[in-house]
């Protein structure tokens, strides 16, 4: 369940479909590009697919906090 909320998390920050790639340019200023949009975001798309490969590779990631409050 949480790779798949993370990976549709990806998949609306990156192209061709990014939702949210939209909505960040339909609130920022006019002369702000998509182009600009997208390079600003894929910081952010990097780390979403790093922390995805670490619960890929370490699934009891995903539990460890959870586990720890019981």
């Amino acid at each position: 369940m949480v790779l798949m909320l993370i990976t549709m998390e990806i998949s609306l920050l990156t192209p061709p479909f990014g939702l949210l790639l939209y909505v960040m340019k339909g609130v920022a200023p006019f002369d702000v590009s998509l182009g600009q949009v997208v390079r600003s975001a894929l910081p952010f798309i990097l780390i979403e697919i790093a922390v995805l490969a670490l619960l890929i590779a370490f699934p009891d990631l995903a539990t460890w906090l959870p586990k720890q409050l019981k």
